[in-house]
Formats: structure tokens, sequence, C-alpha cells
């Protein structure tokens, strides 16, 4: 069994943003593998998550990004319950890196369940053309269908994007939010953002 020391309980605090004793049992569970222990705090913050994601957020902030060069620029509204959490350097460093994400990544949905509904169904009829025309048997068509939407999501979608500073490319800016809500103990919410880019066609 791997011997559960400071340094690895330090590491996977910064990965998470759980708590220290939180880390330590999780380390505990999962004998020492990092990989496994940040994996069963995230889904541990995901049930924390969803208890608080019906609480209302009217405070947060109204922030902006503006890329190096100038050229690319983002107004983004990030919402939590009270005016303490926002003004907290913590909130503030979250939503910075969110403006980065749109800055970066171009997305253009915060979230999956946004997207009218005609375009995720013409989207569907464009993946489904391009199976069938692979000659894949009918039965695994919808399986495939929903390996293509799952991808086009990471895509447009804020919250399904990969975070672009994890390099493993496992973290989605979903896990993110989730973190900062486990470790505020409030309902985060990215409520919308817009992104300008120079010269771009309106």
């Amino acid at each position: 069994m791997t011997e559960i020391n400071a340094e690895m309980i330090q590491k996977l605090r910064a990965t998470s943003g759980a708590g220290m004793l939180d880390c330590k049992k999780a380390l505990a569970e999962t004998k020492g593998d990092l990989d496994k222990a940040l994996q069963a705090l995230r889904e541990k913050g995901m049930t924390q998550a969803l208890k608080k994601a019906s609480r209302e957020t009217r405070n947060g902030l109204i922030s902006s990004y503006i890329h190096s060069g100038d050229r690319i620029g983002v107004l983004l509204e990030v919402n939590c319950e009270t005016d303490f959490v926002a003004k907290t350097d913590e909130f503030k460093k979250l939503v910075r890196e969110i403006g980065l994400q749109v800055a970066a990544a171009n997305p253009f949905w915060v979230s999956r369940d946004v997207i009218p509904k005609e375009i995720v169904e013409k989207e569907k009829e464009i993946y489904r053309k391009q199976i069938l025309s692979e000659g894949k048997p009918e039965k695994i068509v919808e399986k495939i269908l929903e390996g293509k939407l799952d991808k086009y999501y990471q895509q447009v979608c804020l919250m399904d994007q990969p975070y672009i500073r994890d390099c493993s490319g496992k973290e989605k800016v979903k896990d993110l939010v989730t973190a900062a809500i486990a470790k505020t103990g409030e309902n985060i919410v990215i409520r919308r953002f817009s992104r300008f880019q120079l010269g771009e066609e309106l």
C-alpha cells in the first residue's frame, strides 16, 4: 500500500479544490492512486453540486477578459449565492479562467440544454446520414450517433469543453465549476457570455 504523505494530499488538493481531510480520505480509500482519488472527489463534488443546483444565484460578477493583442474580448456573467463569495479571490479567479476559456475555445452556448432543439435535430440528421453512408449496421447507428453528438457538445458548449489548462483533456469546464461549488459551499452558475473578435463578420 502506498504511504499517504503531505505532498500527495497537497497535490490532490490543488487539483481538486477539496479540503485537506477530504483529500486524505480519498487517497486512503483509493490506496494512494491520485487519479482515482481525484475521480472520487469529483463524483462527490458533483453530488454536492446537484444538491445546491436548485438554490438561487442572485449575486456574482460581470467580468471582461481581453486577450493579449487586443483582438479577442469576452464579457461574461457568473452568478453565486452571496456577495461575500463573489468578492473572494477564488471566485474572481474562476470567473477569469472561464473568460480565458471562452476566448480560447470559442463556445457558442453555455450548456447543451440551451441549444435550440432544431439545431440539435439538424446535427443528428447530418450524423445519421454520414453513419449510414459508411455502411454501419442500423442497430449500432444510435450508439455511434450519441458519440458524435458528445463530440459536438464538447466543441460548442462551454460546460462540456475540455478545460484548456488541463493537458490530459480529461477535466471539463463543468468539473472546474463543480470543484468551486464544493469549495465555496454555494451554487455557482455561468449565466451568459459574449465573445468578440476583431474584424469578425456580424
